[in-house]
């Protein structure tokens, strides 16, 4: 299924270049979005979206399906560039980030840095609407009419994941200026997250095979919980995870002050020492590897890492639970079950 989505994506970056022949900047642009895609990533909202139409459907995926599919890998693509510059991450996927990569073609210039910054903002803006026009490539489709009434989903989907990545933004930076917050967490994760990842990409697919509310809802219970369990996950992984599997270092989480759940239970959990320590560290842009060692520490002897595990477990049994109530197709369920296991036992 990925590789289906990664060979329509490949034809349509491969057309935009044919047909902007006179325009060599777009073919760097093309080629980088390329460059990523070819990176790997987990492809979880295509996944999501075609099981969601295989939840309704017993007939094979018609094109919308693959197209509204790979515009959702399109439009992560357009998230992570721009996420990549707020963060002043170096890396995504074990490979330099778009700014990085762009700032590398000009390394005699003094503004560099500032050049690679602005020209990934570019191609951030560039994927985001070429997400978008991969939807309107004609194609007789028998789901046209579905495809239509799928644009509501596809617009909260946007409108929720700049909201969530506001939140984001907001809550992270130094202890003093943002202390973590638990409740602040979680509504971040509900909109940058769990209903970006999950659940819209799998209402979709659903929406476009005819779903009616009661599947819709179903699949949003599940979907939720799932994608809290997701970025709880993540959240781990990016301070204790293997940098050569993530892709990512594992100082980034804390140089940035980012408002975890992990963070906030420790913070409300620890001692004065404790609390010292991820004061200390927590959106300290010189964060050097021993220190956040010590945070580490901290996490792991308040008990916040444990108590982290415990809810991916509970999510995790939230999202099993609303599939036990879910009348839909058991290939779907099946293929459901599975992603949920995958999504709480990652290690990338």
């Amino acid at each position: 299924m990925p590789a289906a989505v990664e060979t329509l994506l490949y034809e349509f970056l491969d057309e935009q270049i044919h047909q902007a022949s006179d325009l060599p900047e777009l073919a760097l642009f093309a080629h980088l979005l390329r460059d990523m895609i070819a990176a790997g990533g987990k492809r979880i909202r295509p996944v999501l979206c075609v099981v969601g139409w295989q939840a309704v459907s017993d007939r094979e995926p018609p094109p919308a399906v693959w197209r509204v599919a790979a515009s959702l890998e399109l439009f992560h693509l357009f998230a992570l560039i721009h996420d990549d510059i707020m963060d002043a991450s170096e890396t995504r996927r074990g490979e330099p980030t778009a700014h990085r990569r762009l700032a590398a073609r000009h390394p005699g210039r003094d503004d560099a840095p500032t050049l690679g910054i602005n020209a990934a903002i570019l191609l951030g803006d560039l994927a985001l609407g070429w997400s978008y026009e991969l939807l309107h490539i004609a194609s007789p489709d028998p789901t046209g009419l579905h495809l239509n009434r799928a644009w509501p989903l596809l617009n909260a989907l946007r409108t929720e994941t700049l909201v969530g990545q506001y939140l984001d933004l907001v809550s992270a930076g130094p202890v003093s200026a943002a202390p973590p917050d638990t409740v602040a967490a979680r509504r971040a994760i509900r909109y940058k997250t769990a209903k970006y990842t999950c659940e819209r990409p799998l209402q979709l697919g659903a929406h476009l095979g005819g779903a009616g509310p009661h599947l819709l809802a179903a699949l949003s219970s599940y979907a939720l919980p799932l994608g809290e369990a997701f970025q709880l996950r993540d959240d781990l992984l990016g301070v204790f995870g293997a940098p050569e599997r993530t892709g990512k270092s594992v100082l980034d989480d804390f140089r940035e002050g980012k408002n975890t759940v992990l963070a906030a239970t420790a913070y409300q959990r620890a001692t004065p020492a404790q609390a010292r320590v991820l004061r200390d560290g927590l959106g300290n842009r010189s964060l050097t590897p021993a220190e956040a060692s010590q945070m580490r520490q901290v996490l792991t002897d308040t008990g916040a890492h444990t108590a982290v595990e415990t809810l991916i477990s509970q999510r995790h049994e939230q999202a099993l639970a609303a599939l036990d109530h879910a009348v839909m197709r058991p290939e779907a369920a099946a293929a459901l079950r599975a992603m949920a296991a995958a999504v709480v036992t990652r290690t990338t």
